[in-house]
């Protein structure tokens, strides 16, 4: 089943594809999406859908930048329920982690967590959409999101320590800074954004633990979520536990808080198995980490679980019928970059 998000995603495209020469109507039909998804908020649309309508706005208007010029005026409102259950929360750390929590709400191919050591905090977006390509805008569509709403509760004054993308960086970076800050970092291990943990910590004024309560207790009604289906769960938990290594049916159970038999027999409930799961995650990170061109093959064995470049040399061989090395040729080569179109003009149908 194809993971889905809101159309809330693409408010203000439309706006977007104009200024920069793009019919947003042509362009949303040319993805296999309504002209409704541009108005209404709550429909439920592909995300891979999304990802290739922003690629495409990009490369055919030749903005760099154009999922950051949404992100650019977003507002914790673009969550629809789910915001309505974080702006009540105590404080900017539960706000994060209820929006953590409840993301599937929003965007079923979105996760996001918070990672602490050391007085600091990362919090981290990880984005999986299964049918390949580049996902830049996408990413920093999110991340400008989730930018934007810390500094409606930090403060305008408030910057993060660093900002990771993995993707390498482009050559306009005057809107990065003006959103992100200046400490922006392009080629890393992760998407995230680098803060003090005593910064998660900053109370909320505006909070109201009754009516937060209230809102959760309808949202989670609202959801419907079948408790005996984990098999999403089971996709996040893969993606968090691969490149530690500790990515087993029994630690996943134990995140879960159940046991592996558990877990099996309602992924069984599902037709999938933890094993074509995990295997369906490296498929789908292992494009994302040979287009890098400067992560070594040891380094992407590290991030997909395996016990070295060997190991992931056989995988991939048995997996795609081809040496990594070449996959990541034909990848480099497909990433390589080529003058912008000339975008194809129309009225709105």
């Amino acid at each position: 089943m194809p993971e889905l998000v809101r159309s809330a995603v693409l408010t203000n495209y439309a706006e977007i594809a104009r200024s920069v020469g793009l019919d947003p109507y042509q362009m949303v039909r040319s993805v296999g999406l309504s002209q409704a998804c541009l108005v209404e908020r709550d429909l439920r649309i592909p995300t891979t859908a999304v990802r290739r309508l922003l690629e495409d706005s990009a490369a055919l208007s030749g903005v760099e930048n154009f999922g950051l010029r949404m992100a650019e005026t977003r507002r914790l409102s673009i969550l629809g329920q789910l915001g309505l259950v974080a702006r009540d929360a105590p404080t900017v750390r539960h706000l994060m982690d209820i929006i953590a929590q409840y993301m599937r709400v929003h965007n079923e191919s979105l996760l996001l967590r918070i990672e602490e050591s050391g007085g600091l905090a990362i919090i981290r977006q990880d984005l999986v959409v299964n049918d390949g390509g580049s996902m830049h805008q996408s990413v920093e569509l999110a991340l400008g999101a989730v930018m934007r709403m810390l500094r409606i509760f930090l403060g305008d004054e408030w910057w993060p320590r660093r900002v990771c993308f993995v993707h390498q960086s482009p050559v306009d970076l005057s809107l990065h800074r003006r959103l992100f800050g200046p400490a922006l970092e392009f080629g890393c291990e992760f998407d995230g954004i680098v803060c003090k943990s005593a910064d998660l910590d900053t109370p909320i004024a505006s909070s109201d633990p009754v009516m937060a309560g209230y809102a959760r207790r309808l949202l989670e009604s609202a959801i419907g979520l079948d408790p005996h289906s984990i098999d999403k769960e089971v996709r996040q938990l893969v993606l968090i536990l691969l490149p530690t290594g500790r990515c087993t049916v029994e630690n996943v159970a134990r995140h879960l808080g159940v046991d592996r038999r558990t877990v099996h027999r309602r992924l069984e409930r599902d037709g999938v198995t933890f094993s074509a799961l995990v295997n369906q995650a490296r498929v789908d990170l292992s494009e994302r980490y040979l287009a890098h061109p400067t992560r070594t093959m040891a380094e992407i064995a590290d991030l997909l679980g395996f016990s070295g470049p060997s190991a992931l040399a056989r995988w991939h061989q048995a997996q795609f019928g081809m040496a990594a090395t070449v996959r990541r040729k034909a990848l480099l080569a497909q990433a390589a970059p080529r003058p912008p179109m000339a975008p194809e003009r129309g009225g709105a149908a």
